[in-house]
């Protein structure tokens, strides 16, 4: 494992430079407002949220696997970093995101980074839509600039039950701000059309829509309230106080009690920013035509979520649409999220007092363009039509995700996942039973001068295992022979197609040896894979079962159970 930029700066020249340089300024200018924005949302500072983006954006591109992978704060981790303040306060977020970090780099240096692309695709988009549907839902007074007294309910239905009693105290200029902001940036790609003007090309397609709704709203907010209007729109600087500069580092306080009460939701940090920010490299893959390393990916989010947190920042992973704008506009190495890192620090520096005329209505017509984004109800539907299980996992994630939390949903969707592919495991290993003859057009293991083996002598069973011996289906070879209505002398066991065998199986299997041995019944293995063999022979199971008991092939098993039938039926003296 090595950071790609080492790789990526080997032939680094200046045309190249030019176009990082470029793309870097670009993505920090769209990430502007969305850190604004994910900062207010989780429930830290503004300034909060654009250090994160600074510091770990910078870490993640210094360290990581990805050539174009920018990383941030994202919409992701709004609810989960909510609901972690809510109930241990900001040093507890502090802590949680340490050690989501140390299990990022514990994940890494594992090498379990193709793993965490493993986790099922129904979980993903129903978590994920979940989280939408919950950022909508927490963004919905500042919108409408809804008047509530006290606090909002943290849960879902209690939110819009609340909305619901006071949906009369709408603020006309607040919700005008909020729905112009989602207009705005929905209709502002159509500049994109607009390619040339005066014969120029046209720089509109450059700048984000979130920037320009923001722009528009803050001067549009404070020209009307110069002629005292639009009075009752908030704006970030009712309720916070900017400070443009980098807070001291402070390393949080660990302790094997704070640690323990935080596992959970550090956990669901470190499962969420693995997942999204390999999803993120994955899909940059497919665009520009390389391969990402998982594990140093991993490693660079591990480091990233240290250091963020210690200057005062929130969890971070790889962004999907910052990395595509990225791409879009032309990065090619690491150096592009270097460049939007810079770029942040310098807005922050110079520029971040004037945040404070931002409208807090327009911040959450921006959030709501995140959210439906993220929400993927294209594909949401189109999983609709997927067989019952995968419904179910994705129906019951998604709901876990919005009426409970999302660690609840990541645990009892990985727990469905997880029984549901060893059910279908199960289902494609099958057992048959064969008392007569075997048809030799299936086989490939036999000897082509002994034919007269074909036939499955009286007295003998075949039973052929098609498929992993693992739990799922041990029990299940037990009940068929167990249901056999006569009671054989011999019973060869056909492994050939055996892939594998777990402790379970290897248990059972035993079992099922000594069981016949004790009925009388003489067991014989056939086609023992060598993988599966080893297994055998580590646990002992030819002094059980005899060496001479496992045989290659059927062939040879059928001239074993033979010579044992023969020897049985000799009469003795």
């Amino acid at each position: 494992m090595r950071p790609s930029i080492i790789d990526s700066l080997r032939h680094y020249d200046r045309a190249t430079f030019v176009k990082d340089l470029m793309a870097g300024i670009i993505v920090g200018i769209v990430a502007l407002p969305l850190a604004i924005a994910f900062g207010i949302a989780s429930g830290v500072t503004p300034e909060q949220g654009i250090i994160t983006a600074i510091v770990a954006g910078f870490v993640i591109s210094l360290l990581g696997g990805s050539k174009v992978q920018i990383g941030g704060p994202t919409g992701a981790f709004i609810v989960i970093i909510a609901g972690i303040i809510g109930q241990y306060g900001l040093q507890g977020l502090m802590v949680a995101t340490v050690i989501a970090g140390l299990m990022l780099i514990l994940l890494g240096a594992l090498r379990l980074g193709t793993i965490i692309k493993y986790i099922p695709y129904p979980i993903v988009v129903g978590f994920t839509s979940g989280i939408a549907l919950t950022i909508f839902t927490t963004q919905v007074k500042d919108l409408l600039g809804l008047t509530i007294a006290g606090d909002v309910p943290a849960d879902f239905v209690s939110k819009w039950v609340c909305y619901a009693r006071h949906i009369g105290t709408i603020d006309a200029w607040s919700a005008a701000v909020g729905v112009g902001s989602v207009a705005i940036i929905a209709l502002w790609p159509l500049a994109n059309r607009v390619r040339y003007v005066g014969g120029r090309l046209s720089a509109l397609n450059k700048i984000p829509g979130s920037l320009v709704a923001i722009i528009v709203m803050t001067v549009a907010v404070l020209l009307l309230k110069a002629h005292g209007l639009a009075t009752a729109v908030d704006t970030i600087g009712d309720r916070f106080t900017i400070n443009a500069a980098l807070p001291p580092p402070t390393v949080p306080a660990l302790s094997w009690e704070v640690v323990r009460n935080l596992f959970a939701p550090a956990l669901t940090i470190a499962v969420l920013g693995a997942i999204e920010s390999l999803l993120s490299a994955t899909v940059a893959d497919g665009v520009i035509g390389d391969r990402h390393d998982s594990n140093q990916e991993l490693l660079a989010q591990g480091v990233a979520n240290i250091v963020s947190p210690i200057f005062g920042g929130i969890p971070a992973t790889g962004a999907i649409a910052r990395t595509m704008t990225n791409i879009n506009n032309g990065g090619q190495t690491p150096v592009a999220g270097i460049v939007h890192a810079v770029v942040l620090l310098l807005i922050f520096l110079l520029l971040m007092p004037l945040a404070q005329y931002i409208p807090m209505a327009c911040l959450a017509g921006v959030l709501v363009i995140v959210s439906y984004n993220m929400s993927g109800w294209r594909t949401f539907r189109q999983l609709m039509h997927n067989p019952k299980s995968d419904v179910s996992v994705l129906l019951i994630t998604f709901l876990l995700t919005v009426v409970f939390d999302l660690t609840v949903a990541i645990e009892v969707g990985l727990m469905l996942a997880c029984l549901l592919c060893m059910r279908r495991m199960a289902e494609t290993t099958q057992v048959s039973v064969i008392t007569d003859e075997i048809d030799p057009a299936t086989e490939v293991d036999f000897e082509a001068t002994n034919l007269e083996h074909f036939r499955v002598p009286d007295g003998c069973e075949v039973y052929e295992i098609n498929g992993p011996f693992f739990f799922g289906i041990a029990n299940r070879f037990e009940e068929i022979m167990s249901r056999s209505p006569l009671r054989p002398k011999v019973r060869i066991i056909r492994m050939r197609r055996v892939p594998f065998i777990d402790s379970t199986g290897m248990h059972n299997l035993q079992n099922l040896v000594e069981m016949s041995h004790a009925q009388g019944i003489h067991v014989i293995l056939s086609g023992v894979q060598p993988k599966v063999r080893e297994v055998l022979m580590h646990n002992n199971f030819g002094a059980i079962v005899g060496e001479d008991n496992i045989q290659p092939h059927i062939n040879a098993a059928l001239k074993r159970a033979e010579l044992v039938l023969a020897d049985r039926n000799t009469p003795t003296t």
